[in-house]
């Protein structure tokens, strides 16, 4: 990703920031910083200039929930190819959950992630451990975590199970101003589970999750977060329960938010069985019914739900093919989260375009208080360039990611993320197909 300091984007159209996206427009980027938004600019010498060709253009994207695996799984994914599969998807900001190992518990590890991204196109914002090595025994160095660049508290793969260990922790993140992140499972009600409990689970003859498995501790976070005063961010909602429990928290003033994957608010459970246990469809959150993804994308339309992320889960080859039931969960995303975005809520009419920004573009900094990008003169260029209605095709050749275990392999897109540009860096998006 070469330094790019000097751009100029001809035939744009800007969204957001007193921009309605009809108009388009030139901008000029310089040193990094936004220096003019007009109509027909003349390059200037030495000045790159890449024709949008009518794309629009937004603050940059940001999903507040990914896996780079670095350092300790480097096989599966590194945080360069990490990157490289978030800018293609159009994210200029990330942030990694701590299932690394070691477990990114200690700031020295918050640091070596933060140190490895440097030079990158995007911005890599670490998320430290709850407890120490997730354990779920003891708090992790929280403070000293966040001075060397933690944004907020997880340990995502597995719940914070001790009620008094979260209760600790909020009190803890109130302190700091961030939220704790959890991973919403009762282990005893979900295990030893390979998909959704229910009808297809049980024609399939596979050991099933509940939904309540997942509602039972956003339950108890709820609790939590009213009686400490902290903000809990309930990772990967996926049942329609699960999604009435945090609007009915948000309506009594509860510091709760959440947010919901792509795959959760497209495919089902079905997929299982259509795909012949295809390990590809198999995550944790599992994929739901109908049902609970119609309510997913009814908590995106009233707000509940208030980020669109992907939980972009790496595993390597030989560890997904094999039998479903010893195969890892999780799936990449990153490079397919538009598209399905697009079809799935832009195309049917459920979000506008601004709304669809506001869950990728400025909710998430919102949680993780970080800076909002900015479409202004006088502004530092973050942002994304796309489009709407592109199509092409997600095939292997296209995939950033290390890994490829994807269940959108081989799937007709619509939309598609051309260029990002961030920290003084340029990011253009061919295809390779």
């Amino acid at each position: 990703m070469e330094s790019t300091p000097n751009l100029l984007i001809k035939n744009c159209k800007p969204v957001g920031d007193g921009h309605n996206g009809e108009k388009k427009e030139d901008i000029r980027i310089s040193d990094g910083i936004i220096t003019d938004i007009a109509d027909s600019l003349e390059a200037a010498d030495g000045e790159k200039v890449f024709d949008a060709k009518g794309a629009f253009v937004s603050g940059g994207w940001m999903d507040m929930h990914i896996h780079l695996r670095e350092p300790g799984y480097e096989h599966k994914e590194t945080i360069r190819t990490g990157c490289d599969a978030a800018a293609f998807g159009g994210f200029t900001e990330v942030a990694c959950m701590p299932n690394t190992n070691p477990a990114t518990h200690t700031r020295d590890v918050v640091e070596f992630i933060k140190k490895k991204a440097e030079g990158l196109a995007v911005d890599v914002h670490p998320i430290g451990c709850v407890t120490k090595d997730r354990a779920g025994k003891s708090i992790a160095e929280m403070a000293d975590m966040k001075e060397g660049g933690a944004v907020a508290f997880s340990d995502d793969g597995d719940p914070v199970y001790n009620s008094q260990v979260m209760r600790i922790a909020l009190e803890y993140s109130s302190m700091l101003g961030v939220p704790i992140i959890n991973h919403e499972e009762d282990l005893d009600l979900s295990r030893p589970g390979h998909m959704n409990e229910g009808v297809v689970s049980t024609r399939l003859g596979l050991d099933g999750t509940p939904g309540i498995a997942e509602e039972a501790m956003i339950a108890r976070d709820i609790l939590l977060a009213q009686f400490t005063g902290g903000h809990v961010h309930v990772a990967h909602i996926s049942t329609r329960n699960a999604v009435e429990q945090v609007r009915r928290a948000k309506a009594d003033g509860i510091n709760v938010t959440t947010e919901v994957c792509t795959h959760h608010f497209d495919l089902t459970d079905e997929e299982i069985d259509r795909r012949d246990f295809d390990t590809n469809v198999k995550m944790h959150p599992p994929l739901r019914t109908q049902d609970d993804v119609d309510a997913m994308i009814e908590g995106l339309v009233d707000g509940t739900i208030d980020v669109i992320c992907t939980d972009h889960a790496p595993h390597a080859i030989e560890e997904k093919e094999v039998e479903f039931i010893y195969a890892p969960n999780g799936i990449i995303g990153l490079e397919t989260a538009w598209s399905v975005t697009v079809e799935r809520l832009l195309e049917p009419g459920k979000l506008t375009l601004q709304q669809i920004l506001e869950k990728l573009v400025i909710n998430p900094r919102k949680i993780l208080n970080l800076e909002q990008p900015q479409i202004k003169k006088g502004k530092k260029a973050n942002i994304t360039l796309f489009n709407t209605d592109e199509k092409w095709t997600f095939t292997k050749r296209e995939v950033r990611s290390k890994s490829k275990n994807s269940p959108y392999l081989d799937r007709e897109m619509t939309g598609r993320a051309v260029g990002i540009y961030n920290r003084g860096r340029f990011v253009q998006n061919d295809l390779r197909s």
